[in-house]
């Protein structure tokens, strides 16, 4: 059992750290997030990082709400080696309470966060930026942050893809 527990943490930090390959996975539907313009993926609660057990924990010790992503993934094309961009995905509660994006964790640090920290109304929008450096990189690219909000399956993933060219 042990040992399956090592082999399941080295294979999620395998893909943690792969910096320039594209993870095939599929979408499907996340009770607590509606959508009628996109899909969520979302991850299990049952992770293997106690510290994104503890941000679940927290995101969920709120009410819970249902939101709905414009668009989980974004393509930004070919990047200048050495250039920064950034992409705003927009999040709109749809659910009766407050919306609370507690924290936003990226998978590497070539990419940094900025979001909406005030409470999002029902009905309201909030943004997750992500920027991103491709100095310390060349060729395909794909990333992913998880975003701990306050809804039934929590993390959501957002992800970016690109080609960075010299």
């Amino acid at each position: 059992m042990k040992s399956i527990k090592i082999l399941a943490i080295a294979a999620l930090c395998t893909l943690a750290f792969s910096c320039n390959k594209k993870e095939e996975s599929t979408l499907d539907h996340v009770p607590g997030v509606d959508s009628a313009t996109t899909v969520v993926e979302a991850i299990s609660q049952e992770s293997a990082n106690p510290d994104d057990a503890a941000l679940v924990k927290e995101a969920q010790s709120k009410p819970l709400t249902t939101i709905a992503f414009g668009e989980i993934d974004h393509n930004f094309g070919d990047i200048k080696k050495g250039e920064k961009v950034e992409h705003v995905y927009e999040v709109t509660n749809t659910g009766t309470n407050p919306l609370i994006i507690s924290n936003v964790k990226p998978g590497c640090g070539c990419t940094v966060p900025d979001y909406t920290k005030e409470p999002i109304l029902p009905g309201q929008k909030g943004k997750i930026t992500l920027h991103f450096d491709s100095t310390n990189f060349d060729g395909a690219i794909y990333k992913a942050a998880d975003v701990f909000l306050n809804v039934e399956k929590a993390p959501v993933k957002l992800t970016f893809s690109g080609n960075v060219i010299p």
